[in-house]
């Protein structure tokens, strides 16, 4: 039997190199996210950072929506996950604990659509969200407890908590906005038939 290649497909590769490049972000700032906090705190720019950071972010989820040109109730969907992470984001009181929500949505979302695409040319993956939210929380809990070696950093169940609850909700909003664009392109076909 002829070996089969790694990856499933190109996009497959590329999906798991971005979320290799986000891990190594995540992780590379391990030793550098207090001291840059408080760098940020002490010339009182943290919360505005964040602000311009979280609104690149809506940009670029705005710039995706108009990509798909979500319609009916898949554009109520995405205004409400939008709705739903503003009013997290901007309720949580360190601006060190929004980043979690961030970072591991990303990454959850990053891992799942490589799931979803392996499995989509032929691949077995069981279960591709469960297997993208385990994964993901591992790789939380792996970042909690290198923070163990780091004498400025604290490993914390806490931040394990926030990675797996920012992944499980990552990972619900992806398949609510899939179910629907799924509502919504069958309302568009059954529309085109009367």
């Amino acid at each position: 039997m002829a070996d089969r290649p790694a990856f499933s497909s190109p996009r497959e590769r590329r999906l798991w190199l971005l979320t290799l490049a986000t891990l190594v972000a995540i992780f590379s700032t391990l030793g550098l996210a207090r001291t840059l906090a408080d760098e940020l705190r002490r010339r009182d720019l943290i919360d505005a950072t964040f602000a311009w950071l979280f609104l690149a972010i809506v940009l670029a989820i705005v710039a995706l929506a108009l990509r798909v040109r979500p319609r009916g109730i898949e554009l109520g969907v995405w205004l409400g996950v939008l709705a739903v992470y503003g009013l997290v984001l901007t309720r949580m009181v360190l601006p060190e604990d929004r980043t979690h929500v961030i970072e591991y949505g990303v990454v959850a979302v990053l891992i799942h659509e490589a799931l979803v695409e392996r499995r989509g040319n032929g691949r077995p993956v069981p279960v591709p969200a469960l297997v993208a939210l385990v994964a993901t929380v591992a790789i939380g809990a792996l970042d909690e407890a290198v923070q163990l070696l780091i004498p400025s950093r604290v490993f914390d169940v806490e931040d394990i908590l926030t990675n797996s609850i920012s992944a499980a909700a990552a990972l619900a909003a992806k398949l609510t906005l899939q179910a629907a664009r799924a509502v919504a392109d069958q309302r568009s076909r059954s529309a085109r038939r009367v």
